[in-house]
């Protein structure tokens, strides 16, 4: 018997079915137009609205036999968060939840990102005992301390970007190249085309580090002419290369720990490879990295599970 979980994030509306073993997750970008970089608040909650029942008739197909229903209602776990677009999924939620009579859970997207990736990648036991991670996306670049928390876990912010995300600086040199929003597979597929390697170095300091300065390096090779697929292996190997740097790091200072990757920038060839060559890392399938619902689902099943109700 399933439990239904909702995701509706700034870029994707998601919903997910998941049974404690299996689940089937349904998502669709939302439309931004050429040449923008993203979409306001209120644009992107209309079009989740508008989406939501769609989706969901899609993905329930007439079923009832929900045993709970659970929602991501804030970026991240912790007092002050909040985007207004997650109100379509948390209000639908909570409608739906009401109608059957079942239970209702509040989850935040990041954990939510957790508990998919550790799932998708065939450790869901990871939720069970601390770790590192890696949230990697267009609007959050931060390397977690996880911990768990009941049924679901608490994340520390250990170091990270402290300006620009890696997913903006991506799809700041899309939009640049001509690429379309979000441009993270675009970029990737003109990385094998390059010809030439600049090596670029970003500052680190601790466990953080900037960005702002790659992307005027990389309109100054768009000014000076640089063929595009140089550029696009430009800016990922400066994300790359400080990520790798930032792990190791981080791996002296939390021995042991494995790493957990997530979020759509760590769905990038180079930046996985990398990883997994230097800690073994972790990653979500792709279609998991992504923002989806899966994980929202995973945290309402094990909630569920907690209080005795399956």
């Amino acid at each position: 018997m399933p439990v239904l979980g909702l995701d509706t994030s700034n870029y994707t509306t998601s919903a997910a079915l998941f049974d404690g073993t299996s689940g089937e997750n349904i998502g669709r970008l939302l439309d931004v137009r050429p040449g923008e970089l993203g979409l306001r608040q209120s644009d992107a909650l209309f079009q989740h609205v508008k989406r939501l029942p769609e989706l969901l008739e899609r993905l329930l197909k007439g079923r009832t036999e929900i045993q709970a229903v659970g929602a991501s209602t804030r970026p991240r776990a912790v007092e002050g968060s909040y985007m207004p677009c997650f109100l379509a999924g948390e209000s639908q939620g909570r409608g739906i939840a009401s109608a059957l009579d079942v239970p209702f859970y509040t989850h935040s997207h990041q954990q939510g990102h957790l508990a998919a990736a550790a799932w998708s990648a065939g450790r869901l036991d990871l939720l069970d005992a601390p770790f590192l991670a890696w949230h990697l996306s267009g609007g959050t670049t931060e390397l977690l301390l996880v911990r768990p928390e009941g049924t679901s876990v608490a994340a520390e912010i250990i170091g990270g970007t402290s300006d620009l995300s890696a997913g903006q600086l991506i799809d700041r040199t899309g939009l640049l190249l001509g690429l379309q929003f979000p441009a993270g597979r675009a970029l990737d597929e003109l990385y094998s085309q390059a010809d030439v390697c600049y090596e670029p170095r970003v500052k680190l300091k601790g466990l953080t580090f900037s960005l702002s300065g790659m992307e005027n390096q990389v309109k100054a090779l768009a000014e000076e002419g640089e063929k595009p697929a140089n550029i696009a292996r430009f800016a990922i190997d400066a994300i790359s290369n400080v990520v790798w740097r930032t792990t190791r790091e981080a791996q002296k200072r939390y021995p042991g720990l494995p790493v957990l990757c997530s979020g759509g920038v760590a769905s990038n060839t180079q930046l996985r490879a990398g990883l997994i060559s230097l800690c073994g890392a972790l990653f979500a399938e792709p279609r998991y990295s992504t923002d989806n619902a899966m994980g929202t689902a995973i945290l309402t099943w094990r909630a569920v599970q907690v209080e005795g109700r399956l």
